[in-house]
């Protein structure tokens, strides 16, 4: 049995964790990222907490020069773009998070397939600190 809940801050609790959750259904058999109680496909209300093992692959990825509010505060601009992508993890679900370690300057270069792992990305000052989730390419 997993150590996190159903409560959506278990999921960044994870992350601080280094771990990625989410949910498993056990009538139809779906797995969500982040977890659900209620089952979006079925809505069986007995999912359980399952460990992703953070692995997937790049399904779709765009490339940001005009960032929101917060990624500008991180140091994202247009001298400064990010990518941002789709992760189909191994085990189904897709989660959206920033891909690093690729060619933000050569978009041409970023290819879907690419395969990911997870990590994460601390931000803030001690007081605001938080983690977020991302990947890269192994």
């Amino acid at each position: 049995m997993s150590e996190y809940t159903m409560n959506s801050k278990q999921f960044y609790k994870a992350l601080e964790d280094g771990k990625l959750i989410g949910s498993h259904c056990s009538k139809c058999g779906s797995f969500n990222i982040p977890q659900r109680q209620i089952c979006p496909k079925c809505y069986w209300d007995k999912s359980e907490i399952v460990d992703f093992s953070g692995n997937g692959k790049l399904v779709a990825f765009t490339v940001i020069s005009v960032p929101p509010v917060m990624m500008a505060e991180a140091g994202y601009d247009a001298k400064n773009p990010y990518c941002s992508g789709i992760v189909e993890l191994v085990e189904g679900p897709r989660i959206s998070a920033q891909i690093l370690d690729v060619e933000v300057k050569n978009p041409e270069n970023i290819k879907i397939g690419t395969p990911l792992k997870m990590t994460t990305i601390t931000r803030g000052s001690e007081e605001k600190k938080a983690v977020y989730l991302a990947f890269k390419p192994y």
